[in-house]
């Protein structure tokens, strides 16, 4: 261990500089390119941005669809994980195995995958016309819908991997002096479960919503040009209008939604473990 806090720091300061010369110096010169004009500092560029009916359009669709899939995430990750932690020993650790396995492919090819499945003239198209319920292809390419079942299964890993961290250290007889005393299973998730997995829903949730407003590639391929994201119209104004103003305050909104939801999700596990 450490003798004392100098050693500690002194250990530290190479990583943190490098951290600040690579990558916190670069982010605040990009950052600081929304502020500046000739006349000085100000945020008439953000005002001008927001009054855009298109970048509403965009940040409401950005915003609508990280609390979707961040929401379908939470609720699939609790049953999942839950499921897992129960098995034994030997099945708990194939199971794990399961969930990272995604995590180990290309985001790029498990995207172009879901175009075989969803295409026009893919599985689900095939499988809705064998059954009679469509005359026809159905359009599921290039919707919201499309977008939000690929960042799902993109990021819906992380989630699951964060609850399995909680609920392992849930006590065993918990749940089950619960059900003794009368409670449902939907009294057991909220008064029992939920409080004691609060820190694992909260970095399941951070890396969830953050990855669904970040990613580029799944709401590109998926998406195209007709369910523009906050981050497919930043690397259009970057390499298609060279516009970096525009492009800075994509990133800052970005940034901050992601702080803002990691700050929100640690006040509700707050207020939640206060009653």
């Amino acid at each position: 261990m450490f003798q004392n806090r100098t050693e500690a720091l002194a250990l530290a300061l190479p990583a943190a500089v490098f951290a600040a010369v690579v990558f916190l110096v670069p982010v605040a010169l990009l950052l600081s390119e929304g502020f500046k004009t000739a006349d000085g500092w100000t945020i008439q560029a953000y005002i001008d941005f927001f009054s855009m009916p298109l970048n509403q359009a965009v940040f409401l669709r950005t915003l609508k669809l990280g609390l979707t899939v961040t929401l379908a995430a939470a609720v699939i990750g609790y049953a999942a994980a839950y499921a897992i932690v129960t098995l034994p020993a030997s099945s708990k650790g194939k199971m794990i195995g399961l969930v990272v396995l995604p995590l180990m492919i290309s985001p790029v090819a498990r995207t172009y995958a879901w175009i075989v499945i969803l295409g026009r003239t893919g599985i689900i198209n095939q499988a809705l016309s064998a059954v009679g319920l469509t005359d026809g292809p159905v359009r599921i390419l290039f919707t919201e819908t499309a977008v939000f079942i690929g960042l799902l299964q993109l990021f819906l890993p992380l989630m699951i991997i964060s609850l399995i961290s909680a609920l392992e250290n849930l006590p065993r007889d918990a749940v089950p002096a619960a059900r003794v005393l009368g409670a449902n299973w939907f009294q057991v998730f909220w008064k029992v479960i939920l409080p004691l997995s609060r820190e694992g829903l909260i970095v399941g949730g951070t890396l969830v919503f953050t990855g669904s407003l970040t990613a580029y590639i799944t709401p590109a391929i998926l998406g195209g040009s007709k369910v523009l994201m906050l981050e497919t119209l930043l690397y259009q104004q970057v390499t298609v209008a060279n516009n970096f103003v525009s492009a800075s305050i994509i990133a800052l909104i970005l940034i901050a939604m992601s702080f803002a939801a990691n700050i929100l999700l640690r006040r509700i596990a707050s207020a939640r473990s206060a009653k």
